[in-house]
């Protein structure tokens, strides 16, 4: 879950990014934090409340009712203190990891929190490891350890100068071990975090309301002292939540039509638009196990015929951009590796590729993709791979969908052939869209052991402090799985948050990941 210094639009309400940006200061107050509560719609709902069980979208609420050691404030691209008063590596080697707390930490109960609940919880993700679940993000850690109230030491197996950066991700927030069993999910739908917020209600894909945290400690400076997030299933009925003025930001969840609306001011009055650049990706996952999917020339003959800009062009109206590896662009590493193996879509070389492998056609595959997740664009996607497949004359596609958690499942169970995933970054290093797709435990929930990525390229690069010395190595990995074909990258996002011109905050409340700190957001007081 990047570097990425974020290009921000002003398109509706306001007529540059400057004027919005020097506007949001002048107008803007703490006697906007009475207004009521900022109400956000998104169509990413949580799979969880619980941290251990959580690798998925379900971190954006995290990142707002829980803490972590390190996080990100506002222009930082590297991991900062949060409940951490300061952390360091403290050898040469990146192997010893030390953190000192902010003193007199508390959960929003009351009770302590102290460097045995920072242990607890991190050891906590380990031993329910959750199928697809966090624990992979801590392959490198071997230990950790309380060694005072204050001061926690993590020890790990192997040198990771990625490890501040998975503390920061919201996977690893701190739990009240009061409150959340040792080798179990919490499943009561309560929490009791320590971070801006408190979770005052939830009421599962509807809604959830976050009130201010009266004991909280950390980096986030509130604007606003309530928040509602609000869960919806169609970008459209958002969208009209947002003009009819039931809601005040909508994230996550856009569809290009909208985009496309939100973009012409005459379309859009009292509204503004902030569009980002995006680190978020889409693409298929092949199943090895299948019988079909699981035979390299059968990938490699879809990655010859998929057309990537006709689905960015025709299905998302340019919103996003076609992906040819895993690692996006702007990222240290970024390469072309699908073009350049592949080029342009062509059915006579993919058919070449599965004469070669003596596999008659048309082949059957079944393509599944959840209903809920990444936008009312989904379906036309996977219909639009469907038609590209189906005519070349090699396959004979089948779609089939699920809404997340039951998809969840399923992928987890192997069911699936082919599957959809989209993917938000966890931190800002082409490391975290290599990583956790690879190894026996990843991501997907679908093995993909690929020894020479996991016991040479990815150890050798997180021997490196200076992520610029690692270029080598990714370009490497991501060669490895071109040659594979068991991920198949379509297409890399832009960060669309739409807002009423009354609100601000918006170009200032993504961090680096693109989770929403929903801090940020506060009512101007006048024009």
């Amino acid at each position: 879950m990047f570097n990425r210094n974020r290009c921000l639009r002003q398109v509706a309400a306001i007529a540059s990014i400057t004027s919005l940006m020097s506007g949001c200061g002048l107008l803007s107050g703490d006697d906007s934090k009475d207004a009521g509560p900022i109400v956000v719609g998104t169509t990413s709902a949580p799979s969880t409340l619980d941290p251990a069980a959580s690798w998925d979208g379900s971190w954006e609420l995290f990142r707002n009712i829980y803490q972590t050691l390190l996080a990100y404030p506002n222009g930082a691209t590297t991991p900062q203190p949060d409940a951490a008063e300061q952390c360091s590596f403290t050898d040469s080697s990146n192997r010893t990891y030390r953190c000192r707390l902010r003193s007199g930490m508390k959960f929003a109960d009351g009770d302590t929190l102290d460097a045995k609940a920072v242990a607890y919880s991190i050891e906590r993700i380990r031993r329910i490891n959750v199928p697809g679940g966090p624990a992979g993000l801590l392959g490198s850690l071997q230990s950790v350890e309380a060694t005072g109230a204050d001061e926690v030491v993590f020890h790990l197996n192997k040198s990771d100068a990625t490890f501040p950066f998975v503390l920061a991700t919201p996977a690893m927030s701190i739990v009240d071990p009061d409150d959340y069993p040792a080798d179990k999910l919490r499943e009561d739908g309560k929490v009791f975090g320590s971070g801006p917020y408190t979770l005052a209600s939830y009421e599962e894909d509807k809604e959830a309301r976050l009130e201010r945290n009266e004991n909280y400690q950390g980096y986030a400076q509130r604007k606003n002292n309530a928040v509602t997030i609000r869960y919806f299933q169609d970008s459209a009925v958002m969208v009209k939540a947002l003009r009819d003025k039931q809601i005040d930001v909508t994230y996550r969840g856009l569809a290009a039509d909208d985009i496309v609306a939100l973009q012409r001011k005459e379309s859009a009055p009292g509204l503004q638009l902030v569009e980002s650049t995006g680190a978020d990706i889409n693409y298929l996952v092949f199943n090895p196990k299948d019988k079909w999917a699981g035979k390299a020339a059968v990938r490699r003959a879809v990655a010859q015929v998929v057309d990537r800009g006709a689905i960015a062009h025709k299905i998302y109206k340019d919103t996003v951009d076609p992906l040819y590896s895993m690692v996006p662009k702007g990222l240290t590493g970024h390469t072309t590796g699908f073009f350049d193996d592949f080029g342009e879509p062509d059915t006579a070389k993919a058919r070449k590729i599965l004469s070669e492998a003596n596999i008659s056609t048309p082949i059957p595959l079944t393509l599944w993709y959840t209903t809920d997740r990444y936008g009312s664009e989904t379906a036309l996607e996977f219909q639009e791979l469907k038609r590209q497949l189906d005519e070349s004359g090699l396959f004979t596609i089948t779609l089939k969908s699920r809404p997340w958690k039951t998809y969840v499942e399923g992928y987890q169970k192997g069911e699936y052939p082919v599957f959809g995933r989209g993917w938000f970054p966890d931190f800002p290093d082409p490391e975290n869209f290599i990583a956790p797709f690879v190894g026996d435990q990843n991501a997907l929930g679908t093995p993909y052991p690929q020894p020479e990525i996991t016991g040479i390229l990815l150890p050798r690069s997180r021997r490196e402090s200076d992520r610029a010395n690692v270029v080598k190595d990714f370009e490497e990995a991501q060669r490895i799985m071109v040659e594979d074909a068991r991920l198949l990258p379509l297409w890399q996002g832009k960060q669309y948050l739409a807002a009423s011109e009354d609100i601000a905050g918006p170009e200032r409340a993504l961090d680096p990941s693109t989770i929403m700190m929903m801090w940020e957001l506060s009512r101007k007081t006048s024009w």
